[in-house]
């Protein structure tokens, strides 16, 4: 019921300016509104609290329904650019709310401004759930070693139920992620954006989404202090918003910079950024300058998952398409709008893969594995390396399903990589957009992006016997 209101602002955009989208939107909102009450009135007087199975069922029917439900206006939009089938519906909306940012339209400029609206707004909103999602819900459920963060969340969440109390935490987040939200739009507009574009483009750069209101995404304005703010404002999404909770509150900056994994997350990006410069300048691609600011944008786009461009890096010399494509595995830091493995996650890898050496050299040593001072435990180390693992096979699965369906390898590897890491673009067929998929190609990537966002296990669940029999 809630949702249906979404349709709302582009009902209202598309009376503004006249666009005939309108009529899209108010048959969703009416079936979403009645659909929700016909759900809620018969259970409306039900109590009970919410345990941890509960949590997986209502994360996984939160993303998945409310993705078929967004996909409603996209299947009945008459513009004739778009001529959807149920597959790119799903697809769009899908990979607007999970943040993901891969599209199957071509001919974006020419799209009503209500429809243009929508997508920029749907991946706003799939980045506000994603950041309770990531801080609060995750931890609790012991997700691939997300419990690491439970005592860090910025509220008082118990372990053995989800209350009430995720509320406050919720609340919290939400004012910082509206916060950035409107700083970035000031920003974009005063850096000579157009109203609209403004609004649009900082929904889906602090959520780490990567829908754009044309074709050309950033380049079409062709302005390097735009670049600039969107590097920055990317940047910023894909740190783990417990941080910034903790900054705002006591108003210092040191929680940054005590912090491993935002150390690792900005070493990560400055090295890639000096590796891409050097070779686009050495090549002669770009000159220095251009190829810096090139390089520090087209980084952070990829490494956060946003797939923002200014420029098609798919053509860019020899193996930068791959290195970039390959930082987007490790995306953005835990309790982020990035998508990717996490950094935290590659961090406990490379320092049990680190142990494992040592061990070979003193076999009779206990070696713990640390974070700053911090001792982690075995079973956090496990549940990353099961995450670590599930990955990998479901990655595979997805991959020769496409290539089953008649894809190239380059392209099937890149799409599902660009969709499990919720990144948007890739390699191959899959640069400029999905649209030349099959159904089932799209069907398959959909639920790759759903995987991808909701870290694995909280899918795979729903798999086990031993769940349903809990």
């Amino acid at each position: 019921m809630i949702f249906s209101l979404a349709m709302m602002p582009p009902i209202a955009i598309s009376l503004f300016y006249k666009d005939g989208g309108g009529i899209a939107f108010f048959t969703a909102f009416l079936v979403s509104l009645f659909l929700g009450l016909s759900l809620y009135l018969p259970r409306k007087n039900a109590s009970g609290e919410l345990r941890t199975r509960d949590g997986f069922l209502v994360v996984i029917l939160f993303w998945g329904g409310l993705s078929f439900m967004g996909a409603l206006p996209l299947y009945l939009a008459m513009d004739p650019s778009l001529n959807f089938g149920v597959a790119d519906a799903v697809f769009e909306s899908f990979s607007g709310l999970t943040t993901t940012g891969a599209t199957v339209i071509s001919g974006i400029d020419s799209l009503p401004h209500s429809i243009l609206f929508y997508r920029q707004q749907l991946q706003w909103m799939g980045g506000m759930g994603i950041i309770v999602l990531a801080v609060a819900v995750l931890p609790m459920l012991g997700i691939g070693g997300m419990q690491l963060y439970r005592a860090e969340t910025p509220g008082p969440v118990k372990d053995a139920k989800l209350t009430p109390r995720i509320a406050g935490t919720a609340k919290a987040l939400w004012y910082i992620y509206f916060g950035l939200t409107v700083i970035c739009a000031l920003s974009y507009w005063g850096a000579g954006m157009e109203l609209f574009d403004a609004i649009g483009h900082s929904f889906s750069t602090v959520a780490i989404g990567g829908f754009s209101t044309h074709d050309a995404s950033i380049g079409w304005f062709e302005s390097t202090n735009i670049e600039l703010i969107c590097s920055f404002f990317m940047f910023v999404a894909g740190v783990n918003f417990s941080l910034h909770f903790v900054a705002v509150r006591g108003l210092s900056l040191d929680s940054y910079f005590q912090d491993a994994e935002f150390k690792v997350y900005s070493a990560i990006f400055f090295v890639i950024t000096i590796i891409s410069t050097a070779i686009l300048v050495s090549h002669d691609y770009f000159q220095f300058s251009e190829a810096l600011v090139k390089s520090i944008f087209h980084t952070i786009s990829i490494g956060t998952t946003t797939g923002f461009a200014t420029t098609d890096f798919s053509a860019w010399p020899i193996f930068l398409p791959v290195l970039l494509l390959f930082v987007s595995f490790v995306g953005g830091c835990a309790g982020s709008t990035g998508g990717g493995m996490k950094v935290i996650r590659i961090i406990l890898l490379f320092k049990q893969g680190a142990r494992e050496v040592a061990r070979l050299i003193h076999p009779n040593a206990i070696l713990k594995i640390r974070l700053g001072s911090k001792v982690i435990p075995e079973k956090i180390v496990e549940a990353i390396w099961g995450f670590f693992s599930a990955y990998v096979v479901l990655f595979f699965i997805f991959m020769l399903i496409l290539m089953a369906d008649g894809e190239n390898q380059v392209t099937a590897f890149s799409a599902v990589a660009a969709c499990m890491n919720n990144l948007g673009p890739g390699l191959g067929d899959v640069a400029a957009n999905y649209s030349g998929l099959s159904d089932l190609s799209k069907w398959v990537l959909s639920i790759a992006m759903l995987f991808g966002r909701l870290e694995i296990f909280t899918l795979l669940v729903l798999f086990s016997p031993d769940f349903w029999r809990s």
